[in-house]
């Protein structure tokens, strides 16, 4: 039997996944996606499978995860998060199983957090994210393969943790209080100002929420997340208020990058708004602030 490879979560350097690369209970996943913003109001985003791509050149024995189809809900809205019986299955197919370490990558590092944030709230911890991606891996002159590659099928096993999601009404009622929970929009400051918008039903911001950029807890020298000091510094406003800390976006994938950065920096109680502002401003009897 193999031993166990434990995890420094939730980020792994290349170094490390380079060093640790045949470990036969390591599996390593592409989650990697491409989305383009509507070019006239009434159109949707499009999404594209990073699929192609990864044919092309992947991180060698690396299988590629598809958050479109397989880690989504069908029917369920943009993105949904499936349900956890569909999870499981979709782990399992991926060869994630209880003895298993679990590395996620993407061209766009907020897939990834995505596929690891689905990971931590089905109740599996030993995941972490690639620190600066496929794109550091490159740059570092590290080995890539071609074609597709796959694991052993395994049962994946973990309790789901519900509480890691929060609803459209947990929401409401943190508005309509005005306390309960701290909204963090990880949005650009220029959609969180917006007063017009052709990228949701309406312009604006769930009212009361902050913004912390997701784009900013990265270094642009090499993709990498900054240090904890710089990234407490950025969520010192966020800090500062009280109890649970939930995360949002447009549809909930970019709020999963907040939420690595919000537990990277000691946070425990975070949550990610799945719905996100395609749900919040669909509802015309919902509050938004703009502006």
């Amino acid at each position: 039997m193999a031993p166990t490879l434990d995890l420094p979560t939730p980020l792994v350097s290349t170094e490390w996944l380079a060093q640790h690369l045949d470990h036969p209970n390591l599996r390593i996943l592409d989650a990697t996606v491409h989305l383009a913003p509507p070019s006239e109001a009434g159109q949707d985003w499009s999404q594209t499978s990073g699929r192609p791509e990864y044919l092309t050149a992947h991180i060698p024995s690396a299988a590629f995860a598809d958050i479109i189809d397989d880690l989504s809900e069908p029917d369920g809205g943009w993105f949904t998060r499936p349900s956890p019986e569909r999870f499981a299955e979709a782990a399992g197919r991926l060869g994630i199983g209880p003895d298993t370490a679990v590395v996620v990558y993407a061209a766009n590092v907020f897939w990834a957090t995505r596929v690891w944030w689905l990971l931590l709230a089905n109740g599996f911890d030993n995941v972490a994210v690639l620190d600066g991606g496929f794109g550091k891996w490159t740059a570092e002159g590290r080995a890539t393969r071609s074609g597709e590659e796959s694991n052993p099928p395994a049962q994946f096993v973990g309790t789901p943790r519900p509480e890691l999601f929060a609803d459209l009404d947990e929401v409401k009622q943190v508005v309509e209080k005005g306390s309960g929970a701290c909204l963090i929009n990880s949005l650009s400051p220029e959609d969180h100002h917006a007063t017009e918008t052709i990228n949701y039903a309406r312009p604006g911001r769930i009212p009361g929420s902050r913004n912390v950029f997701v784009a900013a807890l990265l270094d642009p020298t090499d993709g990498t997340f900054r240090s904890v000091p710089e990234l407490r510094e950025i969520f010192q406003e966020v800090q500062a208020q009280p109890g649970r800390k939930v995360t949002y976006c447009g549809g909930g994938i970019a709020a999963t990058g907040d939420a690595l950065a919000l537990r990277l920096i000691g946070e425990t109680d975070v949550a990610v708004y799945d719905g996100s502002l395609r749900e919040w401003t669909s509802d015309p009897s919902l509050p938004v602030e703009v502006g």
